[in-house]
């Protein structure tokens, strides 16, 4: 059996289809392999594939002409990303790099749209998967024009923990994240982050460690983030 049928069963994307229909994408698939702080595409590109992580974390981004960064998410294994391979000849928004050594399975665009046009009771099912992405870009929007700092950054961590924690809304998940990259994804400074962190952390609701932050019950920050809405 192909090694790559088992990360394409996993892909919530295509769970519409009949397992011959991901079979046969999975012999159509590559796998690449990525160094930490590699390129997998910068925003801009016209690459039409999807991509799904195997193996590591991949961070969602893009940059200015100065250099500056700006993230969007960091996905973790099981994620998809490359929504444009629905719409071919539309440039990416955000570029795709990887946050830790990791593996990517990649699916050409016109492979993958020949195989649903085929099955087109897959496309319910992907139309949720596009919609609750879409959903989740608008809540940061949201975030940005109406929340206070606390609640913005509460709400990117829950955000965060709930992508880590196969969208589940209970118990525990860790994951990797620095002050420094926090703060670059909400426009802060670090010394900004770091005390609304600490404040945080003082309620018991996170626990920050070098490089990663944990949280002990997703509820529970999701509890206190209403509160602060």
């Amino acid at each position: 059996m192909n090694k790559n049928i088992s990360f394409l069963d996993k892909c919530p994307l295509l769970a519409g289809l009949p397992g011959e229909g991901r079979e046969f994408l999975a012999q159509q698939a590559q796998c690449q392999y990525f160094s930490q702080g590699d390129s997998i595409y910068p925003s801009g590109s016209h690459q039409e594939r999807l991509s799904i992580i195997a193996e590591g974390q991949v961070r969602i981004c893009s940059s200015n002409f100065a250099g500056r960064e700006a993230t969007l998410a960091i996905l973790d294994s099981g994620a998809w990303f490359g929504d444009t391979v629905f719409c071919p000849g539309t440039p990416r928004v955000f570029g795709a790099s990887a946050h830790t050594d990791c593996a990517v399975v990649d699916i050409p665009g016109e492979i993958l749209r020949a195989k649903m046009k085929q099955h087109p009771e897959a496309y319910p099912i992907a139309l949720e998967q596009i919609s609750l992405r879409l959903w989740t870009v608008m809540s940061i929007i949201q975030d940005d024009v109406l929340r206070g700092t606390e609640a913005r950054i509460a709400r990117r961590l829950l955000f965060m923990a709930q992508m880590h924690n196969g969208g589940e809304k209970s118990g525990p998940t860790s994951f990797r994240l620095t002050k420094e990259l926090l703060a670059n994804t909400m426009g802060m400074t670090r010394q900004g982050v770091h005390r609304v962190l600490k404040n945080i952390e003082s309620k018991g609701l996170i626990e920050c460690s070098y490089g990663r932050i944990s949280v002990p019950d997703i509820s529970h920050l999701d509890t206190y983030i209403k509160l602060l809405d």
